[in-house]
C-alpha cells in the first residue's frame, strides 16, 4: 500500500487556492481522493468495517454522483450516466429517492473499483466542460455548489482515512497503509511539549460564525453575538503521557468522573483505554496508518470519544471549552499545523511554548462542550443541499480544529464538525479549558473595557491610531524583552552602558531611605543598577499596564534584594495614580528609563512630565532616558529588524485584539511598517492593510482599504537643548546630563 505526498509543509493553501482556476482546483481535490486509494487492493476498497464506516470505492462514487446530482443533472440535455447510482451512491438525502442504508454497502459489490474510477473519468470530463465553458458564473448559487462540492469531498478524503483505519485495525495481521516516512515528521516523535499552560481570554462583545468573502458551510453562519465569561485555554493538547496517568489513576473504573450515560457505555463496551490501544504485557501499543506502533508518550491522544474527553477534563480539575470559546481563541490565528498536506499521518508533539494555544489546527479534532444546533438566524442551503447540515443538528456534540487528515485549504476558525458522543473512530482529542480564576477576573475586566474603547476609537479616526500602551501583555512584553537584545536595536544597549558608568553619580542624588518609582517597568532589568548602587533606598515600587510581567519582575527583585521593601502598582502611568502610603514623609525619586518619553507628542510628553513632577512632590528627582536624533538608516533598522521580532511585537496588538476582545484580524492581512518622519523627528510603527477588509471589534465593522494604515507607535528623538527645554517648560530644572558614544542616548537628571 501507498500515499502520494501532496505538498510541502508550510505552504499558505489558502492563497494557493485563490490563486487557482476553477479547473486547477477541482482537479487538484479529485486527485487528492484517487490518491488516498491508489495502492489498495480491490478487496481493501470494497471492503466496510462498520455501520458508520463506508467502502472507499464507495466514498470514490459518492463524490462524483454529488458533482453528477448538483452540478451536471440541472443542465440541459444532460443525460445521467446510470440512474442506479441514485440508489447505490446517495447517502442522504430524502428528496432524491430510496437508497443503500449506511451499514449495507459493503454488500455492494458491483460496480467494482474499476468501473468506479470510470465513472470518476467521466464525470470529471463533463465537469472540467461545464467550467471551460463558464456554466457557473461568480457569485451565483451554482458557484456556490460547487464550492459546496469540492468542500464534501474534502471531507471524505478524511473519512477515507478514518474508514480505512478502522479497517486495517481488524485484522490480526495489523496491516500498514503508508510505510514510515522520515520526511514527513517520523523522527519528531520525542519532543517534550513541556508542562501544559493556559492562556488567559477575557473578550468583550465576541461574535463568531462565517461572515467573509469565500466559501463556508451554511451551519457556520451567520456571523453572531455570543456570551463569554473570561476563560483559559490549554496551551497544547492532551498528550498519551497525560492520558496514560488517567488510566493508571482509575479514570475508566470511577463512575464519578463520568456522564451517566458515557458510565453505561465504558461498562457495556468494556473501554479501559482510547480506541486502538492495546497492552502488549509491558507497553501500551496503538493501531495507526503506519501499522501498529507504540504509543508516543508526547503525541496528542487520539481516538477518545466525548464522553472520555469529558471525564478526563473532570478528572484534570479542568473542563471543555465551548465552541464560542475555541472560535475566540483561534480567530485571526494562521491555520498551519499538522494538516494533511504535510503527510504526517498521524498526530506530532507541540512545539515549543510560545504564550499563546499551540496546535489549533490539525493533529486531532477537539471536542467541546456545546451541543450541535442551529445559530440564531440559521438558514439552510438552497434546494437538494439543504438537507447537508441542518437535518442533523441534534443529539451530537461539536469539535474544531481539523485534524492531520484535513486538507489545509478546507479547515478555518468557524468550521464545524459533530459527532455522537460515543464516536470515536475520527481522529478526536482534547484541549482543556478552565474559568479565569475569580481574582484576576475584576481588574481584568476593567482593563479589556478600556482596551476595547480605545480600540474602537482609533479604527474610528480618519487616521487609525493607538496608543502603544496596548503592546504589553504578558506577550507584548516578552517580545520587547527580546528586542532589546536585538544588534540592531541600539537603544537598550547604549543606554545600559551609560547607566552602567554613571550609576555612582546617579546614586548620589538619592536620599537615604527615599522610595523609588519607575514608569513602565517592564522586566525592570536596568533598575538593578540603580539598586547595586543605592542601598540607601527604602522601597522600589515598579509600574507597569502588564500585570503578569510586573509580577513575575517584582518577585525577582524581592528575592534578589531582601532588605529592599517591593511594592509593584498595576496601572496605566499616563494616568493619575496614587502613592503608596509608605512614601509619605520619604524622599522620592522617579526613573523613566528606555527613551519611552519618546513614546507620547510633544504635548503630552510635557504634560506628562508635569503629572510626574506634581506626583513626586517637592525636591524630588526625575532619571530620564533620552534618544537622540541620529541617521535614519540606524533608526529604520532598530525598528525594523532583520529577524522579524519587531514585526510580531507589532502583530501582537491585533493577536491581543482577537483574544482578549474577540476580534477577527486577519494577521496575514497586515504588515509591518517603520518609518522615519523627518517634520517630527519620529520613528513610526504602522501595522498595513495589505487588502481591501472589513474587520469586526465588539460587534463593530471598521473597513481597511488596501495600504491603509493602523499607526500603532511613534519613537520620538530629541536634541539635548530641545529636551532641555521641553524639561523647563514642565516645570522641571535639569541638574545633571551625559551623553553616550555614537550611537548617542542621553541620560538626564531632573529636580523640582
Amino acid at each position: 500500500m501507498g500515499l502520494e505526498r501532496m505538498a510541502a509543509d508550510g505552504v499558505d493553501y489558502e492563497r494557493v487556492s485563490a490563486r487557482e482556476s476553477p479547473v486547477g482546483r477541482f482537479m487538484r481535490i479529485r486527485a487528492r481522493s484517487a490518491s488516498l486509494a491508489a495502492g489498495l487492493s480491490a478487496e481493501d476498497q470494497g471492503a466496510q468495517s462498520m455501520p458508520d464506516a463506508s467502502p472507499i470505492k464507495w466514498h470514490l462514487a459518492h463524490t462524483t454522483w454529488f458533482f453528477e446530482q448538483m452540478l451536471l443533472r440541472p443542465t440541459p440535455g444532460y443525460r445521467p450516466v446510470d440512474p442506479a447510482y441514485d440508489l447505490l451512491f446517495n447517502s442522504y438525502y430524502e428528496s432524491l429517492g430510496p437508497r443503500i442504508a449506511r451499514h449495507q454497502r459493503g454488500l455492494i459489490t458491483r460496480p467494482s473499483a474499476s468501473e468506479v474510477m470510470a465513472y470518476r473519468d467521466r464525470i470529471d470530463q463533463a465537469m472540467v466542460a461545464l467550467l471551460e465553458r463558464g456554466g457557473l458564473s461568480p457569485g451565483s448559487h451554482g458557484a456556490y455548489l460547487f464550492d459546496l462540492a469540492l468542500n464534501h469531498e474534502q471531507q471524505h478524503q478524511e473519512l477515507m482515512l478514518t474508514d480505512l483505519l478502522h479497517l486495517l485495525a481488524q485484522s490480526p495481521l495489523s496491516p500498514v497503509y503508508a510505510a514510515p516516512d522520515a520526511e514527513t515528521g517520523e523522527k519528531a516523535t520525542s519532543a517534550d511539549p513541556g508542562s501544559l499552560g493556559f492562556v488567559d481570554f477575557s473578550p468583550l462583545a465576541p461574535e463568531i460564525g462565517w461572515a467573509g468573502p469565500g466559501f463556508a458551510f451554511d451551519n457556520e453562519a451567520p456571523r453572531h453575538a455570543v456570551a463569554s465569561r473570561p476563560f483559559q485555554l490549554a496551551d497544547r493538547l492532551t498528550t498519551n503521557a497525560e492520558w496514560r496517568a488517567f488510566i493508571e489513576d482509575g479514570g475508566y473504573r470511577r463512575p464519578d468522573l463520568w456522564m451517566s450515560d458515557g458510565w453505561a457505555v465504558v461498562q457495556a463496551e468494556g473501554w479501559r483505554a482510547p480506541l486502538y490501544w492495546t497492552w502488549a504485557g509491558d507497553e501500551w501499543l496503538t493501531m495507526t496508518l503506519r501499522g501498529e506502533r507504540p504509543i508516543e508518550p508526547f503525541a496528542p491522544v487520539v481516538h477518545i470519544s466525548w464522553y472520555e474527553a469529558d471525564a478526563f477534563a473532570r478528572w484534570s480539575g479542568a473542563r471543555l471549552p465551548t465552541e464560542a470559546e475555541w472560535e475566540i481563541a483561534a480567530t485571526g490565528a494562521p491555520v498551519v499545523g499538522n494538516l494533511a498536506p504535510r503527510g504526517a499521518l498521524k498526530p506530532l508533539p507541540a512545539g515549543p511554548a510560545d504564550d499563546a494555544p499551540r496546535q489549533l489546527f490539525g493533529d486531532v479534532w477537539e471536542w467541546t462542550n456545546s451541543a450541535y444546533g442551529a445559530y440564531p438566524g440559521f438558514e439552510p442551503t438552497p434546494g437538494t443541499a439543504s438537507e447537508y447540515n441542518g437535518k442533523f443538528m441534534i443529539n451530537q456534540m461539536v469539535l474544531r480544529g481539523g485534524s492531520f487528515a484535513t486538507p489545509a485549504d478546507h479547515v478555518r476558525a468557524s468550521y464545524r464538525n459533530f459527532f455522537h458522543p460515543h464516536q470515536r473512530w475520527q481522529f478526536m482529542g482534547v484541549r482543556l479549558a478552565r474559568d479565569l480564576p475569580k481574582a484576576r477576573t475584576g481588574r481584568r475586566n476593567d482593563e479589556t473595557t478600556d482596551f476595547l474603547s480605545d480600540l474602537k476609537a482609533a479604527l474610528s479616526r480618519p487616521q487609525k491610531s493607538i496608543s502603544p500602551k496596548w503592546f504589553y501583555d504578558e506577550t507584548g512584553s516578552r517580545l520587547f524583552e527580546d528586542i532589546t537584545e536585538l544588534p540592531e536595536y541600539y537603544p537598550t544597549r547604549t543606554e545600559t552602558a551609560l547607566l552602567t558608568h554613571i550609576a555612582p553619580d546617579l546614586a548620589a542624588i538619592v536620599p537615604d531611605g527615599a522610595v523609588m518609582l519607575e514608569f513602565g517597568s517592564g522586566a525592570s532589568a536596568k533598575t538593578r543598577l540603580l539598586l547595586d548602587a543605592a542601598p540607601q533606598l527604602f522601597a522600589y515600587a515598579p509600574m507597569d499596564i502588564s500585570e503578569d510581567a510586573l509580577a513575575s519582575a517584582a518577585k525577582s527583585i524581592a528575592r534578589d534584594y531582601p532588605t529592599l521593601k517591593v511594592t509593584p502598582i498595576v496601572g496605566d502611568f499616563t494616568q493619575p495614580l496614587p502613592l503608596p502610603d509608605f512614601a509619605a514623609g520619604r524622599g522620592m525619586v522617579g526613573f523613566f528609563p528606555g527613551s519611552t518619553i519618546g513614546n507620547f507628542t510633544p504635548d503630552e510628553a510635557r504634560r506628562f512630565l508635569g503629572a510626574v513632577r506634581a506626583l513626586l512632590g517637592p525636591d524630588a528627582a526625575l532619571i530620564v532616558g533620552v534618544d537622540l536624533v541620529k541617521s535614519p538608516e540606524i533608526l529604520i533598522a532598530a525598528y525594523d529588524d532583520a529577524q522579524g521580532v519587531t514585526a510580531a511585537f507589532n502583530k501582537n496588538l491585533l493577536v491581543r485584539a482577537n483574544r482578549e476582545l474577540g476580534a477577527d484580524f486577519d494577521l496575514k492581512g497586515f504588515s509591518h511598517s517603520a518609518r522615519w518622519n523627518a517634520d517630527r523627528a519620529r520613528i513610526e510603527m504602522h501595522l498595513v492593510s495589505l487588502v481591501d477588509q472589513t474587520v469586526t471589534v465588539g460587534g463593530e465593522r471598521f473597513h481597511f482599504a488596501a495600504g491603509e494604515t493602523l499607526h500603532t507607535e511613534n519613537s520620538h528623538k530629541f536634541t539635548v537643548p530641545g529636551f532641555e527645554a521641553l524639561a523647563t517648560s514642565s516645570g522641571w530644572r535639569v541638574t545633571r546630563q551625559w551623553t553616550s558614544a555614537s550611537p548617542q542616548f542621553a541620560i538626564f537628571v531632573l529636580t523640582s
